[in-house]
């Protein structure tokens, strides 16, 4: 059978069980958008070739599975590009087909063209340039194998226009047979007894847990080994979900805002046992100073990740699942052995009495303003946490994982390693259309909305509904929290107001509902309202405290022994452990 490389890119996508699209046409993807009125791919018209990526990766997190963005060339490609960084840095995966300009004009300054392969090769897991219609079938099924294998990761297919064109033999590869790619999914025994030895010699262990553990589904085997060896355990923001928050077990989430039980476990601790987490400044702070009596056993699928910031005195490189099962079944055997797990109790004492006089804190004034604490936690209680969250990025995206409590997998998404500004609505757009059973909310600042808003469009036009909760301080919050700490106070292009644009108005304009909030006692209606709504988007303009700061805090480059707790602590206790009560 004949058929031309756009019909064989469809076919193959049907292949690869691909459900839906999201995308914008542009010449030189042009062809690619004829077949697609016959396949049964659903598409997604986007506002942005950047609102299509994240919507993509809001698929990818939503479901587990590969994500698919379309774009044309020059700047439709280019305009991926924000989008592929935060997947390669959350290991995400995505695959993103571009158009080209034809092979004959590549390299010559032709219309609409970019080296989009060039572009992004330090920023995908790989990428390829069709040069041939009859590579297309292969080079499908190399990428979606490439994305959804290994460390998960975005892959790039860019097809010149007249490849799109060509016509040839349709057939379909059975196998995939990358030279070279052969990522170690099976954890080493021989490691895993080794590591349960540390374990039970321990005496203050953590489970540092990272996202690789939901990318690997992972999750009940976390369970069972937390629970088997009484092991206490923190869920990076990457991993929030990942174990339930409600569990004893659970000290929540570290690093530069996590909460001080959860920092300073790490930092008193005797042993890490970090599953599928890379080491990030934003969790160790400074690194020389980072958890200086603990030993570390580090289990992850990319080698290249063992090793990078922190010595590993047993490394593991597997797939979380395989390894965890492992780790649990050999430390459960062991246990058995010896008559049952160490006497972790003296530990977990001292971290629950760390919970108690160290809580996640603020004070909302009946009178107001609006503290966005409140707000977030408002939500909390009326959804009764039934829904998926989607995060922008700043200070809302930390008082969403604080505030938030997150007892099932894949329920929390946000942009974690490259810090995107505007990944909230089109990721929660791409994540309500992968559960479309679900509640999907998006908790956005009002920085972070109005750089992809445009794609409440695509939620009306397409009947995606969302709820998008609008932390409306007036300001560049995170930015100006440094600048009032750091900076003396000087204040430099962070103010935004409160009231341009208006976002009840800009809603409606979008076919949305829009609500807003100014008090305290208007909350709750305004939540209730924007619950009742199902047959479209609903914008919630929470407008909140501008002085409002998010701790506790620990300052970039400075050791997690710095951690502040509150704005009334200027300079940091000596020993976190003695600080006082904030």
């Amino acid at each position: 059978m004949k058929v031309t490389g756009a019909q064989a890119l469809f076919k193959a996508l049907e292949g690869e069980g691909v459900e839906v699209i999201f995308g914008i046409p542009g010449g030189a993807i042009l062809p690619a958008y004829d077949p697609l009125l016959d396949s049964g791919i659903r598409h997604i018209l986007c506002r942005h070739e950047q609102g299509a990526g994240h919507a993509a990766e809001g698929y990818a997190h939503a479901t587990g599975r590969v994500g698919v963005c379309m774009a044309t060339s020059g700047p439709g490609g280019c305009n991926l590009v924000t989008a592929l960084a935060d997947a390669k840095m959350d290991s995400v995966p995505v695959v993103a087909i571009t158009g080209q300009v034809p092979t004959p004009v590549v390299g010559n300054d032709a219309f609409q063209e970019a080296d989009i392969t060039g572009i992004t090769m330090p920023i995908t897991k790989h990428n390829y340039l069709v040069r041939s219609a009859e590579d297309i079938p292969r080079v499908i099924r190399e990428a979606f194998h490439i994305a959804s294998t290994g460390r998960p990761g975005p892959v790039l297919v860019d097809i010149p226009k007249d490849v799109l064109l060509q016509e040839f033999a349709w057939y379909w590869p059975e196998q995939v047979d990358i030279p070279g790619y052969k990522p170690t999914t099976k954890a080493n025994v021989r490691q895993v007894k080794e590591a349960v030895k540390l374990i039970l010699a321990s005496e203050r262990p953590v489970l540092y847990v990272g996202g690789g553990v939901l990318k690997a589904d992972a999750t009940k085997e976390l369970f069972r080994l937390a629970t088997v060896g009484r092991l206490p355990v923190v869920t990076t923001l990457m991993a929030r979900g990942a174990f339930p928050d409600s569990h004893e077990l659970c000290l929540g989430m570290p690093g530069m805002h996590g909460n001080y039980t959860a920092v300073t476990a790490m930092q008193k601790a005797d042993l890490l046992v970090a599953l599928g987490a890379r080491f990030d400044d934003r969790v160790t702070g400074n690194l020389a100073t980072f958890a200086p009596q603990a030993k570390v056993i580090h289990v992850d699928i990319d080698p290249a990740e063992i090793g990078k910031n922190r010595r590993a005195d047993v490394p593991i490189v597997g797939d979380a699942k395989d390894a965890v099962a492992k780790l649990a079944a050999e430390l459960e055997r062991q246990q058995a052995e010896r008559g049952g797990p160490p006497d972790r109790e003296p530990w977990l004492r001292q971290l629950r009495g760390w919970q108690e006089r160290y809580p996640l804190r603020y004070t909302q004034p009946a009178d107001g303003p609006l503290k966005p604490q409140f707000a977030i936690e408002r939500l909390r209680e009326l959804t009764r946490g039934e829904a998926v969250v989607v995060a922008g990025v700043g200070q809302h995206q930390m008082w969403a994982s604080q505030f938030w409590r997150f007892d099932r997998p894949r329920t929390w998404i946000n942009s974690g390693g490259l810090g995107t500004m505007g990944f909230a609505v089109p990721a929660a757009l791409g994540a309500k259309v992968g559960r479309p059973e679900e509640r999907v909310l998006a908790i956005d600042g009002d920085g972070c909305f109005q750089m992809t808003a445009q794609e409440l469009a695509t939620s009306t036009t397409e009947r995606i509904p969302v709820i998008v909760a609008i932390i409306n301080n007036a300001y560049l919050g995170m930015v100006r929290q440094w600048q009032q700490l750091f900076y003396n106070e000087r204040y430099s292009q962070v103010y935004l107001s409160h009231d341009v644009p208006d976002y009840v108005k800009l809603a409606e304009a979008y076919g949305a509902v829009g609500l807003r909030a100014e008090h305290p006692d208007e909350v709750d209606a305004v939540i209730e309202k924007a619950l009742s709504v199902t047959d479209r988007s609903v914008v919630i303009d929470f407008r909140c405290d501008p002085a409002e700061m998010c701790f506790p805090m620990v300052p970039a480059g400075a050791s997690n022994d710095d951690i502040i707790l509150g704005p009334e602590f200027a300079k940091p206790a000596e020993d976190p452990a003695e600080a006082p009560i904030a």
